[in-house]
């Protein structure tokens, strides 16, 4: 067997036991805590920057959308050079990252998860979901906005396994 289809069956092993980890166990806020995410984390970091210009708005918004944008300009770019095995490990990443923003929608209200400063959204001023879904008066809809995120992320990471 080549190193390079080893490699492949490796990354494919590894992404289906992802899936399983995280598919079933929806909003769980472990996720947040997870070795994934702290790949994820500083994307969405950077998105905060990158979507600056254009208001407050798309700044906040931009951290969460940053993230999941990222692995779908990078399955684009394997798409335009005929790697559907690379698109589609990017597609299962854009998936996760939906999974990945899941918790953080769904504590909108609540507050209770832990930042990166170490202090959770009550102890400082919110978060970035709890001022989105308020902005559009949706933050009564934070755990079904939550969910829908979840659902999305985990039917992307499945199809992308099956490509």
């Amino acid at each position: 067997m080549s190193p390079s289809i080893a490699g492949r069956a490796l990354l494919l092993a590894l992404l289906a036991w992802w899936t399983v980890q995280l598919v079933p166990h929806p909003l769980d806020p472990a996720v947040i805590g997870g070795f994934l995410h702290l790949i994820d984390l500083p994307f969405h970091e950077a998105g905060h920057i990158v979507f600056s210009p254009l208001g407050e708005f798309m700044t906040v918004l931009g951290g969460s959308l940053f993230q999941i944008l990222v692995p779908l300009i990078c399955a684009g770019a394997f798409v335009r050079q005929r790697d559907w095995f690379s698109a589609a490990a990017c597609t299962w990443w854009a998936g996760e990252n939906f999974v990945d923003v899941g918790p953080y929608i769904a504590d909108a209200r609540a507050l209770q998860l832990t930042l990166i400063g170490g202090q959770t959204g009550a102890e400082v001023n919110g978060h970035d979901w709890e001022q989105i879904l308020e902005r559009l008066g949706w933050l009564g809809f934070d755990v079904r906005i939550a969910m829908g995120a979840h659902l999305i992320g985990s039917i992307v990471m499945v199809v992308s396994l099956g490509v």
